[in-house]
C-alpha cells in the first residue's frame, strides 16, 4: 500500500471508531456493560503501554505499577474534591488540610508529575539493582506507599483507610480514550526518537549499549520517571471511573494484570498492549462472567458452574495463549495495513511456504 493510501486508511479507521464512541455515548448502551467495558479498557491499555515502555522497550523488570497508579489517583481525589464536600468526605478529620480544589485537567497532570517524582527518589537506589531484585524493590515500593496512605498520621491528609469521594467524574466515554489517545501518541513518538533506541539498546545489550555512548543510569532513569508519570495519569483516570478512590484496591493483583495483559499482547508491542487490555477487560468483566452463575441446561444443573469457575476458565485460556502465541499476540510488532494486506492475500501462509521452497531449490 502506497503512504497515503494508508494514511487515508488510518484516518478513516479512526473516524469509524469515534462515531461508534459517539453513538454509544448518546444512547442506552452507555449505561450499560460494553461501555464499562471500553472505558476500563482505555485506562488499562494507557497503564499497560506505559509499563511496556519500562519492561518491554527498556527491559527493566518493575512491579511497582499500582503504586504509582495509586498516587495518581490519590492525587487526583486530594486535589479535586469540592471545599464543600470535604467536611462529609474527612469527616474523621474536621474536613482535612487541603481547603481548595483544582480543576480536573490540571489535577491529572499533577497526578502524574508526583508519581513521576516518587519515581525519581526511589529511582536512585533501586535502578542499581537489575532483573528479579528490581522487581522485589519495586513491588516492596509499592506495598509500603498503600500502607502509608493508611497511616493515620497523615490520615488528615489521604483520610487514611477511608475512601476518598465526591470529585469530579467524566460524562461521556470519549473522556479517557481521548486521554489515554493522547498519552500512548506521547509515548509512541518517544519511543521513535533518539531515546526509544537507546532504550532498545539497553534492552538487548547494555555493555554494547554503554560502549555506543549510552549512558545507562540516565536513560534508565528517564524510562522509569516517563513511565511512572502516564501511570500516574492512569490512576486519575481510574479514580474518575471508580467515583472513589481507596488504598486498599491497589494491590499487587494490579499490577500482576497489567503485567499479564503486557505479556499477552507482546511484550514491546505498543498495539498489543492496547488490543490485550480491552480483552482482559472484557473476558473479566463481561464475556465469563455467567461461569460464576449456576446454569441450567434443560432442567438438569450443569456441574463446576459457581462463584470463582470464571477465574479458572480465564487462566486456561491463559496457558493457552502462552503455549501457542510465546511471544503474546503481536509479540513484538505493531498494526500494519501491509500485515493485513499480506494476510487477506495469503491467509494461511501457503504462497510464503512454496516461495521459501523454491528459494531452497534454487540455492541448492
Amino acid at each position: 500500500m502506497k503512504k497515503r493510501t494508508k494514511i487515508l486508511a488510518s484516518l478513516i479507521l479512526a473516524a469509524a471508531f469515534l462515531t461508534v464512541l459517539i453513538l454509544i455515548d448518546n444512547s442506552p448502551l452507555k449505561s450499560s456493560m460494553l461501555s464499562t467495558c471500553l472505558q476500563k479498557g482505555a485506562i488499562y491499555a494507557l497503564v499497560a503501554v506505559s509499563m511496556n515502555l519500562l519492561n518491554g522497550f527498556t527491559g527493566l523488570f518493575s512491579l511497582g505499577q499500582a503504586g504509582f497508579m495509586l498516587i495518581g489517583a490519590y492525587t487526583y481525589g486530594i486535589l479535586t474534591i469540592p471545599v464543600a464536600a470535604r467536611a462529609s468526605v474527612y469527616q474523621y478529620f474536621e474536613g482535612g488540610i487541603v481547603q481548595f480544589a483544582i480543576p480536573v485537567i490540571p489535577a491529572i497532570i499533577i497526578a502524574g508529575v508526583l508519581a513521576a517524582c516518587f519515581a525519581a527518589l526511589i529511582g536512585l537506589p533501586v535502578l542499581k539493582l537489575k532483573s528479579d531484585y528490581l522487581a522485589i524493590a519495586t513491588l516492596g515500593f509499592a506495598e509500603i506507599l498503600r500502607a502509608l496512605i493508611q497511616w493515620q498520621q497523615i490520615a488528615p491528609l489521604t483520610n487514611g483507610s477511608n475512601m476518598l469521594r465526591a470529585f469530579p467524574t467524566y460524562n461521556s466515554i470519549l473522556f479517557p480514550f481521548i486521554i489515554s489517545a493522547i498519552c500512548i501518541a506521547m509515548i509512541v513518538l518517544l519511543i521513535r526518537s533518539s531515546y526509544g533506541r537507546a532504550f532498545k539498546a539497553i534492552r538487548e545489550d547494555e555493555i554494547a549499549a554503554e560502549a555506543m555512548g549510552v549512558n545507562l543510569f540516565k536513560h534508565k532513569m528517564m524510562s522509569f520517571v516517563i513511565s511512572s508519570f502516564f501511570a500516574g495519569v492512569g490512576g486519575a483516570l481510574l479514580a474518575m471511573f471508580q467515583a472513589s478512590v481507596q488504598a486498599k484496591g491497589f494491590t499487587s493483583a494490579m499490577t500482576y494484570e497489567i503485567l499479564l495483559i503486557v505479556v499477552i499482547g507482546g511484550i514491546g508491542s505498543i498495539t498489543g498492549s492496547i488490543i490485550a487490555s480491552f480483552l482482559f477487560v472484557c473476558c473479566m468483566e463481561w464475556w465469563l462472567r455467567f461461569l460464576d452463575q449456576v446454569q441450567y441446561l434443560g432442567g438438569v444443573k450443569l456441574p463446576l458452574m459457581r462463584t470463582g469457575f470464571r477465574m479458572v476458565v480465564f487462566s486456561v485460556i491463559i496457558m493457552i495463549i502462552v503455549l501457542f502465541w510465546r511471544k503474546g499476540i503481536m509479540g513484538n510488532k505493531e498494526f500494519s495495513w501491509d500485515a493485513i494486506g499480506k494476510f487477506f492475500r495469503d491467509p494461511f501462509g501457503l504462497v510464503s511456504r512454496k516461495n521459501k521452497k523454491g528459494e531452497g531449490i534454487t540455492n541448492e
